[in-house]
């Protein structure tokens, strides 16, 4: 059986509750990557420092993680967007991580309030070197729209990732 590995950032709790529910699902590992300095959460200040770093491609410093990719088959990356691009801890995860990542099955969570889904994909792609994934999501609001559409969207992904 492969073995997968999980591996979110979260700020506002929806990336989150999805890759909760998916390693649940297809008992996969989870690892949360944490930026060492917290975005703001609120405010102006959220979309102008976030946005900005979405935007230059920035790659903050991480919190301490367990993640050893020789372990896993597969990863999943799961990740908000912000102005059409990967949150930027997701960034410094790709960079640190992009050898280990090589040859590996990879899919995609994005969770989103705005749009930009497509974009940030493609960026994902561009920093990983690949031209697809195993399986993609986007989801908009997730908990706010939690429900039967999102937990079918939910299992149609986890069936693709473990068939």
């Amino acid at each position: 059986m492969m073995k997968t590995a999980i591996v979110y950032y979260s700020m506002s709790g929806n990336t989150k509750y999805v890759a909760g529910k998916v390693a649940a699902a297809a008992g996969a590992d989870l690892v949360e990557i944490a930026p060492e300095k917290k975005f703001p959460a609120k405010g102006l200040r959220k979309f102008l420092v976030g946005g900005r770093s979405a935007v230059t491609g920035a790659t903050p410093a991480l919190m301490p993680y367990e993640f050893r990719p020789e372990e896993y088959d597969r990863v999943v990356l799961a990740a908000p967007v912000w102005a059409s691009s990967p949150a930027p801890p997701m960034n410094t995860f790709i960079r640190d991580n992009g050898e280990g990542l090589r040859g590996k099955k990879i899919a995609l969570i994005l969770c989103f309030k705005g749009g930009g889904g497509d974009k940030a994909a493609e960026k994902v792609k561009k920093l990983l070197g690949i031209d697809s994934f195993e399986a993609e999501m986007t989801l908009v609001d997730p908990k706010k729209n939690a429900g039967y559409d999102v937990d079918k969207q939910i299992a149609g992904f986890v069936k693709k990732i473990t068939e």
